[in-house]
């Protein structure tokens, strides 16, 4: 049974040894562990036994038993060897960016009486990750610890299992080998590249949109007043008598209330929406946009959720699923949402649609892969009560062939123009941030009227 991953910056310990009660099949799957030269010693003393019995020849009968009993000593030893060893592996650091290192520390250490022999450790990669390592270690002796490390990398997102380690143990001869598993595991995550996204100005900002962090007057008439107790350091001028007289305690003002603006970003996951695989297909490089608007939105102070076609809104916690005051949490939820999430098989937009028509004002962001023209209608409606509305289409068809984008695509950003949306087609390569500020242009132009304004 696996044992769960420690967390970052600690160890997961794991004992195994060599004990007759474990493995199945006891002493007989010792003997399968015979190597090539103990087999080759077993086959030449039966080899030679035989000879000395048709030719008569006691000598060759004794120098034939001692070659057949070397092997089979050896694999008897190392199958009642009672040494016991611990090993733990250090991972750092567990979540890393697509085409990013992580670093695997495996530390061995004997914790038995007796010196080992020579031991041969390989830890189980997926091959996404790389080769398979594998190492040598000499002698340890009684109490000591040996320690190796290895990288991985790969270039494709998800959750990727390390181990369990499996320790290979020989005798000096080189006549047996035995495989013992251990069981804890290590898991990385590798999360989407991100891009760093400049702060430009954005107008069409509704309420609740502008800065990340605005500050709202609360109403200053004795029916609407919302009184707290009164905390050591309140001003006094900010008691009020009524609720006092009422509640029996200082109460005072709440003068003055924080309100985080929100933002949405709608990744359209649809199968029938992309072409292609890869790290470079148009479906990665809308997951990658997605996260660079989350961590720069959460960077500015905005609430962010991430909505997907299926309806499914991270972190989904808070007022109408927004995330709460703790970014650094959110920002690995929500990485680790996009690490993994994968095609849907739904062809619509119409559950992102209905939860996004009982939301609040706020930014929304969305990526969108290809669109019919009743899908192209449908996301026209998603515009709704947002203060701002960009999207940035893709047609994954020309992502495939690196062409230009297409006419359809065209026709669908027409489309979604004139129901309120700032469209930005995405041409294969892009660079988010240059179409990150085309959009803030696109705003300018398009809601220069707009009483609101703020930084995004």
């Amino acid at each position: 049974m696996a044992t769960p991953a420690a967390p970052e910056g600690q160890r997961a310990d794991d004992h195994a040894g060599p004990r007759p009660e474990e493995g199945r099949g006891g002493l007989r799957a010792t003997l399968g562990g015979l190597t090539t030269r103990g087999r080759s010693f077993l086959a030449a003393g039966a080899a030679a036994a035989v000879c000395a019995y048709v030719l008569g020849q006691a000598d060759l009968l004794r120098v034939g038993l001692l070659l057949a009993s070397l092997p089979l000593i050896c694999a008897v030893v190392l199958h009642r060897t009672r040494y016991r060893v611990a090993t733990s592996r250090l991972l750092t650091p567990q979540r890393v960016e697509a085409g990013t290192e992580a670093r695997v520390q495996l530390r061995m250490e004997n914790v038995s009486k007796l010196p080992t022999g020579l031991l041969m450790l390989q830890d189980h990669v997926p091959y996404m990750l790389g080769p398979r390592p594998r190492f040598v270690l000499d002698r340890v002796e009684a109490g000591g610890r040996r320690e190796v490390s290895y990288r991985v990398r790969s270039d494709l997102r998800g959750r990727f299992p390390l181990g369990p380690l499996q320790l290979r143990l020989s005798d000096p001869f080189g006549m047996c080998e035995l495989t013992r598993s251990f069981h804890a595991y290590d898991t990385l995550t590798v999360v989407p590249r991100t891009t760093a996204l400049p702060p430009v100005r954005l107008g069409g900002e509704a309420s609740g949109y502008g800065e990340g962090r605005q500050r709202t007057l609360a109403l200053a008439g004795d029916d609407d007043v919302i009184p707290r107790a009164y905390r050591v350091g309140d001003d006094l001028r900010r008691v009020h008598w009524r609720s006092t007289a009422r509640y029996g305690e200082l109460m005072v003002r709440r003068e003055e209330q924080p309100q985080r603006s929100h933002c949405t970003v709608l990744l359209d996951t649809r199968r029938v929406g992309y072409q292609g695989s890869g790290p470079d297909s148009a479906f990665e490089w809308a997951v990658s946009g997605a996260a660079s608007v989350l961590t720069h939105m959460l960077e500015r102070g905005y609430a962010v959720r991430l909505l997907t076609d299926t309806g499914s809104a991270v972190p989904g916690e808070g007022s109408e699923g927004y995330a709460g005051t703790d970014s650094v949490e959110t920002a690995g939820l929500l990485m680790d949402t996009l690490a993994i999430v994968d095609h849907s098989d739904g062809a619509g937009l119409s559950r992102a649609s209905d939860v996004l028509r009982a939301g609040s004002e706020g930014l929304l962001v969305a990526f969108l892969g290809d669109l019919d023209e009743e899908q192209a209608a449908l996301a026209g409606r998603m515009r709704g009560r947002a203060g701002a509305a960009v999207a940035f289409v893709l047609d994954s068809g020309t992502w495939l062939t690196g062409g230009a984008v297409a006419g359809a695509v065209d026709t669908r950003a027409r489309e979604l123009r004139e129901a309120g949306w700032t469209v930005v087609p995405v041409p294969p390569g892009a660079r988010l941030a240059d179409l990150w500020q085309q959009a803030a242009g696109a705003l300018r132009d398009t809601a220069a009227a707009d009483s609101y304004g703020g930084w995004a």
